[in-house]
């Protein structure tokens, strides 16, 4: 073959590695956002009033509870790591907003400073204490939870006398934390929960990361092969422990929506929950081994959960099984997402 002919094998197997269509392959969310269409299409059929502007919101706001957290555990799992506190750090953010700013008596907006600092403290402790111990995040996290479940009820009880905290509503600044974390916005004819803008604007933060900055470089590096990262200089722990605060600071967002939506917060609020954040991140196409999944597939995980959660409701079907259906939804999500990686991997 001459060297004019070789050239141009070359650039056209160039050419082959950038096609749309490998490029599609390619994107870890292929196969949730095939799964999301499904369920849509499914509850469309089979559910009155589905495709209701009221009842698509109602779907969105379930959707935002979870893709708050959704989004920075996605990016935890892409760095090859878990985070079983998850659940129960969204309560203690809560708990100490609340709890801060009724035994000081101050504005609740010191409550959210106060609340902010010590969930990243947390974040920040369950990272370090990851890399210095080199304990799978499985024990050192699960250590975590178990602590902050002794503590969010211990510190209650202690402190309020009960299992719940004290109102707070009607102290100076709850209005506006409240329209910040908790209010409604009218749209038209429809009432939009400010949740589903956190959402949305987390996962294009996450998103410019993970895809347009060297950190998001690092956070697929420590994912696929920790100690090759490291020998080429990406800076695991402290890529480690910027992940574990990112989770806390979901947690700080969906603990203070919590307390601003209710007034009031139970102790014992959040535990299984961090299953449900896992759960939307590997439906959304996240690697349980780390080092592949996106933002975006994190969305439309927790969108597919919200979905099925209120779709099972406009259906009028029993919700004993929800749960059921969500396993079978995570199951089938992750032989899919393998699937699509598989066909991807062959076509390059």
């Amino acid at each position: 073959m001459s060297a004019t002919a070789s050239a141009s094998a070359s650039a056209d197997e160039r050419l082959l590695e950038t096609s749309p269509l490998r490029k599609l392959l390619g994107r870890p969310e292929l196969g949730s956002v095939v799964g999301a269409i499904a369920v849509f299409v499914f509850f469309a059929l089979v559910a009155d009033g589905f495709l209701r502007a009221a009842s698509l919101n109602t779907v969105l706001y379930a959707s935002s509870t979870i893709g708050i957290m959704a989004v920075p555990v996605a990016l935890l799992m892409i760095g090859g790591e878990f985070d079983l506190s998850a659940g129960v750090l969204v309560t203690t953010s809560a708990l100490v907003s609340s709890m801060f700013s009724y035994q000081m008596t101050a504005n609740t907006w010191v409550g959210v400073g106060v609340s902010l600092l010590v969930t990243l403290a947390i974040g920040a402790f369950n990272g370090l204490m990851l890399t210095r111990t080199k304990l799978p995040s499985f024990i050192i996290t699960l250590g975590t939870f178990l602590m902050l479940t002794g503590l969010n009820l211990g510190f209650t009880k202690l402190i309020d006398g009960t299992v719940s905290t004290k109102s707070i509503s009607d102290m100076e600044g709850f209005p506006s934390a409240q329209d910040v974390f908790a209010s409604t916005l009218t749209i038209g004819d429809v009432n939009v929960k400010i949740t589903i803008l956190w959402w949305f604007g987390l996962v294009a933060v996450a998103s410019w990361i993970l895809l347009r900055t060297r950190a998001g470089n690092w956070i697929f590096a420590v994912g696929g092969n920790q100690d090759a990262a490291r020998a080429v200089g990406v800076p695991v722990t402290k890529t480690k422990v910027g992940l574990y605060m990112g989770v806390a600071f979901g947690a700080w967002i969906s603990g203070q929506h919590l307390l601003f939506s209710y007034d009031v917060v139970q102790s014992g609020e959040g535990v299984g929950n961090e299953l449900i954040y896992i759960i939307a991140a590997v439906i959304g196409g996240c690697l349980i081994t780390g080092g592949y999944g996106s933002a975006i597939g994190s969305a439309v995980g927790a969108f597919i959960f919200g979905m099925t959660s209120k779709g099972i409701v406009f259906a009028e079907w029993n919700p004993d099984w929800f749960k059921f259906f969500l396993g079978a939804m995570l199951l089938l999500a992750t032989l899919l997402n393998a699937w699509v990686r598989k066909r991807a991997e062959a076509t390059k």
